[in-house]
């Protein structure tokens, strides 16, 4: 009997210990700022494919879709990302446009490198 009680001390012990290490809740979902720039990148990429497959489109209508896009993904970049949603989120995102290889441009780069210096 008091093997078994040890062990169960033990145990609650170590759960308890990986609760404490374990981000408070909050700090694992995304913030609503970074949810709302991934659904603009998403958007203007999607506004940016309808004007590359548009036939009767104009150059204007491409280059502005291009541009918007080119923004919106810049801003997930640069995004400081603090919490571990957002870490996670964002990774996560990135590494999807970068399989699709449209993570290419040195801006990309120097982004999402600032992004990670802290600012205090």
């Amino acid at each position: 009997m008091l093997f078994h009680s040890s062990s169960a001390v033990v145990a609650s012990t170590v759960a308890a210990a990986a609760l404490a290490t374990e981000p408070p809740r909050q700090d694992r979902e995304t913030s609503r700022e970074l949810r709302a720039l991934i659904e603009a990148h998403t958007t203007a990429y999607a506004v940016f494919g309808k004007a590359v497959h548009e036939m009767g489109g104009s150059s204007r209508n491409w280059d502005r879709a291009s541009r918007a896009e080119e923004k919106a993904l810049l801003a997930i970049c640069a995004y400081p990302a603090v919490s571990e949603g957002d870490r996670l989120a964002k990774a996560r995102y990135l590494l999807e446009i970068e399989a699709r290889g449209e993570l290419d441009l040195p801006e990309h780069m120097q982004a999402i490198l600032r992004s990670t210096m802290w600012k205090a």
